[in-house]
């Protein structure tokens, strides 16, 4: 899954703007589904549902019991890519947003920190594995991948969502 993953997707090393500075993302990514999605001064335009990920995202909403009608595919090519904390909060995810991930390849761990208590929580999400995050998850916390000082094999990451 991860290989093709890897050489069906069309990956995009993007910009992005947090606190007024453009950063440039620490891996690469892609948009698919059916809505344009806007975060951190970046508009991404889908592209068409491919057969692999329709298949990923059939599977998905039978684990789930949700429907989604967009996926974000994070690339982490090695252990220096990263993923900053941050929720997704954005006005066309909703008020409380249900967000599946699904990770395949190289192992990594996923932190979650609460907005409010600091409270840290850190889930190793394995190749195959499935987190939905739901409810209130997206205003009260904050989640991300760090960086890592040991080499690590590529993973790919799906986050499934709905855009309103």
């Amino acid at each position: 899954m991860l290989e093709r993953l890897v050489a069906e997707t069309a990956w995009r090393a993007e910009v992005i703007t947090v606190w007024g500075k453009q950063h440039p993302q620490p891996r690469l990514t892609a948009w698919y589904g059916s809505a344009a999605y806007t975060y951190s001064g970046l508009t991404l335009d889908p592209l068409p549902w491919t057969p692999l990920l329709q298949t990923v995202k059939t599977a998905v909403e039978q684990a789930s019991g949700r429907s989604f009608n967009s996926v974000l595919l994070n690339y982490y090519r090695n252990e220096r890519d990263s993923m900053g904390m941050h929720s997704d909060d954005e006005p066309e995810l909703g008020l409380a947003p249900a967000i599946a991930s699904v990770s395949f390849g190289a192992t990594r761990t996923f932190i979650l920190k609460h907005k409010v208590s600091k409270r840290t929580v850190r889930l190793p999400l394995e190749a195959g594995s499935m987190l939905l995050m739901a409810g209130a998850t997206q205003a009260n916390w904050l989640h991300g991948i760090n960086k890592q000082t040991r080499p690590l094999s590529p993973r790919v990451n799906l986050t499934f969502r709905n855009i309103t």
